[in-house]
């Protein structure tokens, strides 16, 4: 199954959900009225036919009353928590005690902690998510939440710190970017929002319960108590259905999250030893948090310890099958006997791996300097590759971490010089046009971020292309933290170095779509969530637009930047040629033709990636321009592409 087909199923899930979340509201509609109707005196054998009929009128008012007010507080307490969510994957971490890291910790265990995450974030070329770190769980466990690769977050446990290795700690983090790019946090989160309705009931009732006291009308308060434990036991009935649907939309999803996790890494020994630990360990993965039920849908391990009936994931030993056949499950006996003699410590087996405290090692490399282009790239195998990073990709990661200088490394990761870094990418080697540039910023800004631009100057001009954008991956992280006042004047002054010499460049483009695209949509994230039903055909316009505008930028001469149109064109639209017309303004067209192409459907977006890489293809190469573009396209239209190409 690939990026596309785990999009749609997200989407046939969401259908689910909401068909489950009817019953369930239903169900419990049914037992308050059936609550009511108990409570209702019933008419006498001798009262009158007009008595019985007024009874008759008040039971079917009160049923009316009553279905209507339990509707209202699970429609209006699900909204409600839906809106309280709005903030996206830091809100959920934060509401579960987890505590952010900084980019520039210089603790060890969080230090090897940001290397991995950063380096599995740009393998599977999507935003570096924040990271936090939930310091009272002792349990080994993490979860992914947000609305989007733009908000998302990782959590992870202190358990799993200082239990897990580097490369068990590597496949539970990539297990977590599994559910990123595959559509399940937003899922997630709805589901959160869904279920607080479900069970809202029962947290009044209990509330209720916990705080009413008697008084003078005993006879009223028996009245409040009696009602009170209605509510939770109708509370109960939404509880027990609650836990029904999490634990049928999550086993499967956590399946496919740790094969994901296997095909990303390349190796089962990381993913089963996690599980094993968890398996082995007193604290396992059990979470003491308050809010660990709303949760338990999105971590890495079971959280509650549920029945089978009610698990969110499927059984350890399962797990750890599905990934090492050969295990013998005997052998939990000799694992818990030297786990309870000495605790596995993650620094010890990490130096015995061949692994630096902060996780840094040496190993295979991609030498990006050597590979300026790929030839005879394949649509179908571009398009395959969205979304599903592999070991190169991992490796590609590792290489240009290590290319990076240590200066613009730091530079990128704090806070204070972060918009330093990406405003010296912009500066133009022209120096007239770069001078003008250093004015523009102190006028938008400051002189101080004038004087910290020039200064990296140097090392940025010196920089390969290719690493260029994954240099600003680093610090856009830092940026969506700044107020958004701020980050409105720097996006300002962003367009002004673009616009200083009067064109635009495809980097210059390509480093402001990524720029908005991570910042602006991680400040309301569930506004910028593509909803993907529009068919292809229905924006074929748009399509033609785009595919204009890659020919062009990408071939010198006229005929060849045709022959590439057409052969886009035919790759999506089979036997439909069409004119090509690029136009005069390639940003203004990207810019109108960009959001319309985001809402169409996953199956269509994979057709249209084909197209995508049918047009630069032609000519047998991929320049490091075209590929910019190519992966700017990708990231707008929400199918990220990793960093080396497949041909």
């Amino acid at each position: 199954m690939n990026f596309f087909q785990h999009q749609h199923q997200a989407r046939s899930s969401t259908r689910r959900l909401i068909i489950l979340f009817v019953l369930a509201v239903l169900a419990i509609v049914a037992a308050v009225d059936l609550a009511v109707l108990i409570a209702m005196p019933s008419p006498l054998p001798d009262d009158t036919v007009e008595r019985v009929a007024r009874s008759d009128v008040q039971q079917t008012r009160a049923l009316w009353i009553a279905t209507i007010l339990t509707l209202a507080v699970i429609g209006f307490s699900s909204l409600y928590r839906i809106a309280a969510l709005r903030g996206g994957g830091a809100t959920v971490a934060q509401s579960m005690g987890g505590t952010l890291v900084a980019a520039d910790t210089t603790e060890p265990s969080l230090r090897r902690l940001r290397n991995v995450v950063e380096e599995i974030a740009i393998a599977s070329a999507t935003p570096v998510p924040e990271i936090y770190v939930m310091d009272g769980e002792e349990g080994i466990n993490a979860f992914a939440a947000g609305y989007s690769s733009s908000d998302a977050v990782i959590a992870v446990t202190r358990g799993a710190l200082n239990r897990l290795n580097r490369d068990e700690l590597q496949a539970v983090i990539a297990h977590e970017f599994s559910h990123i790019l595959n559509g399940d946090m937003r899922l997630n989160i709805r589901l959160m929002g869904v279920l607080f309705g479900i069970l809202v009931l029962g947290i009044i009732g209990r509330e209720v319960l916990l705080h009413v006291r008697g008084g003078r009308d005993s006879r009223g308060v028996l009245v409040v108590m009696l009602a009170a434990l209605v509510l939770t036991v109708v509370g109960y009935i939404g509880l027990f259905f609650g836990r029904l649907i999490k634990a049928g939309i999550s086993r499967s999803r956590e399946r496919l999250a740790d094969a994901s996790a296997v095909q990303f890494t390349r190796q089962t020994e990381g993913l089963a030893g996690a599980l094993k630990k968890i398996a082995g360990l007193n604290e396992g993965s059990r979470l003491t948090g308050a809010r660990t039920e709303e949760v338990s849908h999105m971590l890495f391990g079971e959280g509650m310890g549920f029945s089978s009936w009610f698990a969110t994931h499927p059984p350890i030993l399962e797990r750890i099958k599905a990934v090492d056949p050969s295990f013998n499950p005997k052998e939990f006996d000799s694992l818990k006997a030297r786990w309870i003699a000495q605790p596995p410590s993650a620094l010890e087996e990490d130096l015995a791996l061949g692994f630096a405290a902060d996780g840094s090692r040496l190993g295979a490399r991609v030498d990006l300097m050597t590979t300026p282009s790929t030839t005879d790239v394949k649509p179908e195998a571009i398009a395959a590759q969205v979304g599903v990073p592999d070991p190169r990709d991992v490796a590609c990661a590792q290489s240009i971490d290590l290319a990076l200088s240590e200066t613009l490394q730091n530079a990128a990761r704090r806070q204070d010089q972060a918009m330093a870094v990406v405003l010296a990418l912009l500066l133009a080697e022209t120096a007239q046009v770069r001078e003008r540039q250093l004015h523009d910023i102190a006028s938008h800004l400051d002189p101080s971020t004038g004087d910290k631009v020039r200064s990296l100057w140097p090392e940025v001009s010196r920089l390969h292309p290719m690493l260029r954008l994954p240099l600003a991956s680093l610090a856009f992280p830092l940026l969506r933290r700044r107020p958004r006042p701020e980050l409105g004047r720097f996006l300002a002054c962003c367009e002004a170095l673009i616009a200083e010499d009067g064109a635009v460049s495809l980097f210059e483009y390509c480093l402001g779509r990524l720029l908005r695209r991570q910042t602006v949509e991680a400040l309301d994230p569930a506004r910028y969530t593509p909803n993907g039903r529009r068919k292809l055909a229905q924006v074929r316009e748009q399509v033609e637009t785009v595919l204009a505008v890659l020919a062009n930028q990408g071939h010198d001469r006229a005929l060849e930047a045709q022959r590439a149109y057409g052969a886009g064109i035919e790759q999506i639209f089979p036997g439909q040629a069409s004119r090509y017309q690029p136009p005069t303004d390639f940003v203004a067209a990207l810019e109108r033709a960009l959001p319309e192409l985001d809402d169409v459907e996953p199956m269509g977006k994979a057709l249209l990636i084909e197209g995508l890489v049918a047009t630069i293809g032609t000519d047998g190469k991929v320049c490091v321009a075209e590929a910019e573009l190519l992966r700017t396209l990708c990231a707008v239209l929400h199918c990220p592409l990793p960093p080396m190409l497949k041909s």
